[in-house]
């Protein structure tokens, strides 16, 4: 139905809703139906018979090039004939049984000759001793009957080639290539000889049999055959433009004589070789080759599909060694079916189009009346005030009378909805105060309820500020002294061990890190508690010295739990922060890692530039590890102060860290699969930004997978 849509500019809806044209295709459907259903069966009849056709011609061709590769075998024998019946062979041949270097020579030298002559690929005299202890012509030897000769098709190895011809074995060699749909091949090259091969019986004066005349032709490589069947069967006009047609005798399933090309070219054009060597499709060797079977029907020939008929070839002793394959591309006639078919389909269009406005142009006059009420219609549901007034028709016609109707009807209407436009007015300055009125309430009630959630979410944060300003508090006038009587006993024990100090100064110097980083970690927590009572000093750092220190402090405590630290270490960018305090973030990370595998494991540290539309703003962090996971419904409060799921966890560690990356404007983020791990992104500028410190539970993202580990 597109055609009317497109004859006329409508939609499929809009003609069915106009009469003149619902008319319209009441009347061409007939037409476009006989024309579709013409169309449709010559389609078919096109296809069905002209399918049929060309399989017949093909499996013809196999015919006559099965009857030309026999009718090769029987000129080979009237060949010999030939030779044995010639003055020359037959005034040289009664010296042969004088047995003499000579005469042997002389011979020898006439067949050579016969041999060039007739386009043989071997010619030899045999004797009836010779001719027994040849396996090869042990089987023919049988088939001679009536003193005739025998021919036959024949595969040699190259050891047997090389003893009918010294040149036969190199001759034989075709390279294999591995070829679409086929079976992969299981040797680089075909060294086996096809041959056509025949034995003709010489008698002597007395009547007896005495030698065997020898000769026939290399199949391998020799066009001659192929070439000739395709100029017989695929002369120029018997195939459309640009098709292929094709002869290949097989050596099994690898093309040995073919005059397919490697790329398809019409034929009379120059083809850029042969496809020796190529396989013949696997369904086509199963049915041919394995069943002995005929194949007529489509194939994939090398590269194309082609109408191909194949049929196996028999050795001398009945058995399948090949097959015989003739054949045309299939493309050439599939392109004249859619040209047959954009032809009956333009012919349909056109007669279409022509039918079609005939009948708009006799229906038009009819159907004007019902145009001019449809376009009332039109403009009555556009808001349009029209009426169709008179149509020129008689009084009592029954389109007359629908158009008075139809013209009281909208006075009528008009006035109703005058009235119901009236009472719409008054209802809808009425709903309009009072849906002002409730959505000033809602308005009010919805600003207490956010001021109450920040109150309350105020207080909790204040109450847990204050709880940890009276424990920090405490534990730095706990902890200060021990760090101080630390600190002097490991400068007391230094000076007293004097120069035996060095064999144990790394661990010295470690202890006496370890006491500075307990002040600082002491001196964070004050920090979280009371932010502004502490200002660290932020400097310009590369990130991958702070990493490896990282390492170096934390090696002892993962090592004990046969903890695996992979590192991947590329970020380049300088960051502003404060070293200790990034120390202490990240021993948080990587300690707690550890702590959630309860074993063996691994983790991932990794490092990259930030980037921002492709220019570099600052570093980001990861710290991965496959431990076992944290529940969707904990990771919104991992970092609340005094929160932990361990025994022994204190609950601040993620706590003051997030406290120490805000305050430098970065950002750290936590995403975790239960049962696979969990995944930590810390994201640190270039320049630290002032950020204002907030409660831990605001501005964090969470997730409940895990990204994928390098």
């Amino acid at each position: 139905m597109s055609l009317f849509s497109g004859l006329f500019g409508l939609s499929w809806q809009q003609l069915q809703a106009k009469v003149r044209y619902r008319i319209l295709i009441l009347t061409l459907l007939p037409i476009l139906l006989t024309l579709v259903s013409l169309v449709f069966i010559t389609i078919y009849w096109n296809i069905s018979y002209t399918g049929k056709q060309l399989f017949m011609k093909v499996k013809a061709d196999l015919t006559v090039a099965s009857n030309t590769l026999i009718a090769v075998q029987e000129r080979q024998e009237n060949q010999l004939e030939l030779v044995m019946g010639s003055w020359e062979f037959q005034n040289q041949f009664r010296n042969i049984d004088s047995d003499t270097e000579t005469s042997r020579k002389q011979i020898e030298n006439l067949l050579e000759q016969k041999k060039a002559k007739l386009n043989l690929d071997f010619l030899r005299l045999i004797s009836i001793a010779d001719a027994a202890a040849d396996p090869d012509l042990r089987v023919m030897l049988p088939k001679i009957e009536n003193k005739g000769a025998v021919s036959g098709l024949m595969v040699l190895q190259p050891q047997r080639l090389s003893r009918l011809s010294a040149e036969l074995e190199s001759k034989a060699i075709i390279k294999l290539v591995d070829t679409p749909r086929s079976q992969k091949p299981a040797k680089e090259v075909e060294k086996r000889g096809m041959l056509s091969r025949s034995l003709l019986p010489i008698y002597g004066a007395d009547g007896s049999l005495g030698w065997y005349l020898d000769g026939g032709i290399l199949l391998n490589r020799d066009m001659r055959i192929v070439d000739h069947i395709r100029d017989l069967v695929y002369d120029k006009g018997t195939l459309p433009e640009r098709s292929i047609g094709a002869v290949t005798i097989f050596l099994d399933n690898t093309r040995i004589s073919t005059n397919v090309p490697l790329n398809q070219f019409p034929q009379g054009t120059e083809a850029q070789g042969r496809a020796l060597g190529s396989l013949v499709s696997e369904e086509v060797r199963q049915k041919v080759l394995i069943q002995g079977l005929l194949w007529v029907d489509r194939a994939f020939v090398y590269n194309d599909w082609f109408i191909s008929a194949y049929a196996p070839l028999k050795d001398i002793r009945g058995e399948r060694i090949g097959m015989i394959y003739t054949g045309f591309s299939e493309s050439p006639f599939i392109h004249n079916y859619l040209l047959n078919i954009i032809e009956l389909g333009t012919i349909l269009m056109l007669v279409l189009l022509v039918s079609g406005l005939l009948v708009y142009r006799g229906a038009y006059s009819l159907l004007q009346p019902i145009e001019r009420i449809h376009h009332v219609v039109k403009a009555v549901q556009s808001g349009r005030n029209l009426r169709i007034g008179s149509l020129g028709l008689e009084q009592d016609n029954e389109l007359s009378n629908l158009a008075e109707q139809f013209d009281r009807m909208l006075d009528l209407l008009q006035r109703r909805n005058t009235q119901i436009q009236a009472a719409a007015e008054q209802l809808e300055v009425k709903v309009e105060e009072r849906t002002r009125s409730l959505q000033e309430k809602t308005d009010e009630l919805q600003r207490n309820v956010a001021l109450l959630n920040e109150t309350r979410q105020q207080l909790v944060t204040n109450e847990k500020l204050t709880a940890l300003g009276e424990l920090t508090a405490g534990i730095a006038h706990e902890i200060n002294n021990p760090t101080a009587v630390i600190l002097g006993n490991m400068e007391l024990l230094k000076f007293e061990l004097g120069d035996k100090a060095e064999d144990v100064e790394e661990e010295i110097d470690i202890v006496i890190q370890q006491v500075g980083r307990i002040s600082t970690i002491i001196r964070s927590l004050l920090q979280y508690s009371r932010p502004g009572e502490f200002n660290a000093p932020l400097e310009m750092h590369q990130l991958t010295p702070i990493i490896e220190e990282m390492l170096l402090l934390v090696r002892h405590s993962v090592q004990k739990q046969e903890v695996i630290l992979n590192k991947q270490l590329n970020a380049s960018y300088p960051i502003e922060v404060n070293r200790p305090q990034l120390l202490q973030v990240l021993i948080n990370l990587v300690v707690n890692a550890a702590h959630a595998m309860d074993g063996k494991g691994q983790i991932w540290i990794r490092t990259y530039d930030w980037l921002q539309r492709g220019e570099p703003i600052g570093v980001k962090i990861e710290v991965e590890d496959e431990g076992k996971g944290i529940p969707e419904e904990q990771l919104g409060r991992i970092f609340d102060p005094f929160y932990t799921t361990r025994k022994d966890g204190t609950g601040l560690g993620l706590s003051l860290s997030y406290g120490i990356i805000k305050r430098i404007g970065g950002t750290i983020e936590v995403s975790s699969t239960v049962g696979k791990g969990t995944l930590f992104t810390v994201g640190l500028y270039h320049k630290a930004k002032d950020d204002q410190f907030n409660p831990p539970y605001e501005g964090l993202h969470f997730s409940s997978g895990i990204d994928k580990k390098s």
